[in-house]
């Protein structure tokens, strides 16, 4: 089994391994715009890397609205190994970290793999929503201000 790193990203920014990830559907499809090299990207970025310290994804959290929209993107070098999987539950659990109810995502209906994205989330614990979206409850931490309910 391959052991992942998972490595906030104070200050993130567009580069080369990013448009890896996001290939072949590019940034613009998920809301990032056209970003150049360098470019300052918003929200909260991971890197996942490989044992070796080799790039494998990223995981996105926005939480603007009050829940977690989040997106992973994998390098396609390490699609089917189940690095997605293993960064959408970090991202869970950075959602639970801060007393989020729930991650949820909205696959583009210009996606180029909508179904099969959509049937990815869905077996990671996603349900669709009337909306379009799907929505997955996270675990919710205790905290020292008291206990919280679990999922």
């Amino acid at each position: 089994m391959t052991e992942w790193t998972w490595t906030a990203e104070p200050t993130p920014v567009w580069d080369a391994a990013k448009a890896d990830a996001f290939s072949p559907a590019g940034p613009g499809l998920h809301g990032l715009g056209s970003p150049s090299d360098g470019d300052a990207l918003g929200d909260a970025w991971w890197r996942v890397d490989d044992a070796d310290g080799a790039v494998a994804a990223y995981g996105r959290l926005d939480d603007t609205w009050g829940d977690a929209e989040v997106l992973v993107a994998v390098v396609p070098a390490f699609r089917g190994r189940g690095v997605g999987s293993w960064a959408m539950n970090r991202l869970a659990d950075e959602a639970a970290a801060r007393q989020l109810n729930y991650v949820y995502n909205v696959v583009p209906e210009n996606h180029p793999d909508r179904e099969g994205v959509q049937a990815w989330l869905s077996a990671q614990g996603f349900d669709s929503r009337d909306t379009g979206e799907l929505r997955r409850r996270v675990r919710v931490t205790e905290q020292a201000g008291g206990a919280h309910s679990p999922s």
